[in-house]
């Protein structure tokens, strides 16, 4: 796993071996359920979200992280100031459990390890007052530039890229 210091520092408060199928909201549990597929580019795309009119994407890359990228579910988190550690708590939480699902899927569905998570968390809202999460999976490769650059010096967001062998102990996710 790698982060940035962000990242680190929400990830020092969550027990991942206490994560379970219910940390993931369940339009996603769907998401899961659906599993991946690979579109005429060769891009690693999750089916059920293929479904969504994507914008036309230049590369793989690009193809993947505009049909795999979602914002997390957090409309039955608390808001306000006094609820800022529960709502990140909450919202780690779920990405999390559905990165790992998302991840052992791909690993059995492609055979292999190289697909990516990556979770972020952010300020957000109409006054950036509001933490949000987005998720987001690609698989890296030699001939195209990394996602996240330079992951580690990333500022004003909390990122993590996670591989499936970051999600033992927590892959029945």
């Amino acid at each position: 796993m790698r982060t940035n210091q962000q990242m680190r520092k929400l990830l020092e408060g969550v027990d991942p071996a206490g994560l379970s199928p219910s940390d993931v909201p369940p339009m996603f549990r769907e998401v899961v359920e659906r599993g991946w597929s690979v579109t005429g580019s060769g891009a690693r795309v999750l089916t059920a979200l293929l479904l969504v009119p994507a914008v036309a994407a230049f590369d793989r890359l690009a193809e993947e992280t505009t049909v795999n990228g979602r914002g997390m579910t957090d409309h039955d988190l608390p808001t306000g100031p006094a609820a800022a550690d529960e709502r990140a708590d909450a919202l780690l939480r779920r990405c999390l459990a559905y990165a790992a699902a998302c991840l052992c899927a791909a690993r059995d569905r492609f055979r292999d390890d190289a697909v990516r998570a990556y979770v972020s968390l952010s300020p957000g809202g109409l006054d950036e007052d509001l933490l949000t999460a987005y998720v987001t999976f690609c698989t890296p490769r030699p001939d195209t530039p990394p996602y996240v650059a330079a992951l580690e010096q990333v500022r004003g967001t909390a990122v993590a890229e996670l591989s499936v062998h970051d999600c033992s102990g927590w892959e029945a996710a």
